[in-house]
């Protein structure tokens, strides 16, 4: 590890620890002045320091949040964060959600500092686990809903509630085809999956690189689907936009 992949990673690991104390003057101190937040990926950004305090009310203040990080990738000034979050919303409430988290970084002066958070976790999944809490959740989701309503507004709320639209089975299907092609080197069907891709890198590259490879926790937020990939030699993070229709328009790898 590189001395500023470190000061990346240390500037990242902040905002867990921010968030784990309660502290809202640091943890939105973290953020650029126009920093983002996009949690999860397909609901309303909240931009600039009062609307991510605003957030931090809403979301962070009011439960417990473990972070259970699986992998960590350095992408020049980008952080992918593979984890799982525990969250614990009063007694007896609690919940694990998979998510991928993207964490795009910029020098502001002397400091490195996030410019935008985009957490990619499906909001449906977590909706029915919550309320498989059973009578338990009525007092938490109360509680939620006031605080929204509270803090963000009817817009705001409705704006969190966007988060809901995801790719569907055709989105999905298309990556893990995509993925499958690249696995077992079928040439046509890689041109045929991501032919018409944005990539960072040629198809023959992607094909020598995910010769093998096998795949994971499949998430879909907003218009993209993630995958935890497993290549022959280390794990990479997969993230495709989608088009209105399920044609991949750009296909990022991590790792």
């Amino acid at each position: 590890m590189t001395i500023d992949e470190a000061r990346l990673l240390a500037t990242v690991e902040r905002s867990p620890e921010a968030a784990g104390r309660r502290d809202r003057r640091g943890w939105v101190g973290l953020f650029t002045d126009d920093g983002r937040v996009e949690d999860p990926v397909g609901s309303r950004p909240h931009v600039g320091a009062e609307q991510l305090g605003r957030f931090f009310d809403t979301f962070i203040a009011g439960r417990d949040i473990e972070f259970h990080r699986d992998l960590d990738i350095v992408c020049e000034r980008t952080v992918i964060r593979d984890l799982t979050l525990g969250i614990a919303m009063g007694s007896g409430v609690t919940m694990a959600v998979p998510a991928v988290l993207r964490y795009r970084l910029r020098e502001d002066g002397d400091e490195l500092k996030i410019a935008s958070l985009q957490a990619y976790w499906e909001l449906a999944p977590m909706l029915r686990q919550f309320a498989g809490n059973g009578v338990a959740a009525l007092p938490a989701g109360l509680a939620l809903n006031r605080a929204m309503l509270a803090n963000l507004g009817l817009g705001g709320t409705l704006g969190f509630l966007r988060g809901l639209r995801r790719p569907g089975p055709r989105q999905r299907e298309a990556l893990v085809d995509a993925l499958t092609a690249l696995a077992v080197g079928d040439e046509l069907a890689v041109r045929r999956s991501l032919g018409a891709a944005e990539l960072a890198v040629g198809l023959d590259d992607l094909r020598t690189r995910f010769y093998g490879a096998s795949w994971s926790k499949v998430l879909a937020a907003g218009r993209s689907v993630t995958a935890t990939v497993h290549t022959s030699d280390r794990r990479v993070v997969v993230i495709a936009d989608f088009a209105a229709s399920a044609a991949i328009e750009r296909f990022e790898v991590f790792g």
